[in-house]
């Protein structure tokens, strides 16, 4: 029977194989759990933790939310009342612009990956916390956020970005918080209008559900999965279209590996039962369980990049996980 460090030792022989040169990453919010930010999906994330109750809106909104909580982020909703959307992401959105969350083990894996072999050809991150881009060494055209990014800001309406401080200054004055963290919040919301039009449809540079995702998200992928050799999938549900369509427009000969807490992805075509003892002979797709912090930490290990981790860049739930590592050695 294969054991989870026999798995992980089998993918690092692939990484640093001759027969590896691309490597493409798609990563949901599981890669930023250690950060301390939730995971919208799983139990104690937004989605689950959702009170309509406590959110501006009117009836018809409120029923929408409670039978759907990713109403919250849809167009469908804030076209007409942008208070559900910065009322949740109020603390978020402050949050971002005190630098309140740092990268994980599983981001500075991408970093690592691309300083020590230059086989990095993409991170495609479904997640708005900006993190990726904490990872310095990671060229800025390699990330690609799929689903837009929290850390600027821009009206829905006429497509004008606002300074992202001004705008934070904004929600803190205007938007009340539904979570009762910040004494100095107002008691009721009132607009955040664009400097540009004057139409209360300001957010972070998201994209909505119901909403267009970047064209650099297609530009992108056309480019990369024709020719990809290793797609890591990181910390999602692979529930969201069409990010999760990486998964089958990856080249057929391509290695699937998938790190997550739950097996997922069968709908995609993955298929974890195929014959093969590793992932480095032949075997394509490979399920390696476990959060992506410590799933990510024995690859670096695998792969002999252990001291390579700073400690000072990590969350300290990470840092722990490596001070314990280097004690283990």
């Amino acid at each position: 029977m294969r054991t989870l460090q026999v798995d992980i030792a089998s993918l690092a022989r692939y990484i640093l194989s001759s027969d590896c040169q691309s490597i493409a990453l798609l990563t949901g919010a599981g890669v930023s759990v250690a950060s301390g930010i939730p995971d919208f999906r799983s139990p104690g994330g937004m989605y689950d933790t959702l009170k309509p109750e406590l959110i501006t809106c009117n009836k018809y909104e409120r029923i929408l939310m409670e039978q759907d909580p990713t109403y919250v982020v849809s167009w469908d909703i804030f076209a007409t009342n942008a208070f559900p959307y910065l009322e949740v992401r109020r603390p978020f959105i402050l949050g971002t612009r005190k630098h309140q969350w740092k990268a994980t083990i599983a981001h500075r894996f991408a970093e690592l990956l691309h300083t020590k072999t230059h086989k990095l050809t993409r991170v495609y991150t479904q997640n708005i916390d900006g993190l990726d881009r904490q990872c310095e060494e990671i060229p800025d055209e390699k990330i690609v956020n799929v689903h837009g990014s929290i850390s600027k800001a821009s009206c829905e309406g006429c497509g004008s970005e606002m300074e992202f401080d001004a705008f934070c200054d904004e929600v803190s004055k205007n938007i009340k918080d539904i979570y009762k963290l910040d004494p100095q919040a107002p008691k009721a919301s009132s607009h955040v209008f664009c400097p540009s039009c004057q139409k209360p449809l300001v957010k972070p540079s998201t994209v909505l559900f119901g909403r267009n995702l970047p064209e650099e998200f297609w530009t992108r992928a056309q480019e990369d999965m024709p020719s990809v050799d290793l797609l890591i999938v990181a910390g999602t549900s692979l529930v969201v279209a069409p990010a999760n369509r990486l998964v089958y427009n990856a080249d057929e000969n391509a290695k699937r590996v998938v790190i997550n807490l739950d097996p997922v992805g069968a709908e995609l075509g993955l298929d974890y039962s195929s014959s093969g003892t590793s992932i480095d002979s032949n075997r394509r797709d490979l399920f390696l369980q476990g959060n992506c912090d410590e799933v990510f930490l024995s690859l670096i290990q695998s792969l002999g990049w252990l001291d390579d981790l700073k400690l000072d860049l990590l969350p300290e739930s990470s840092a722990k996980l490596v001070r314990e590592a280097r004690e283990n050695k």
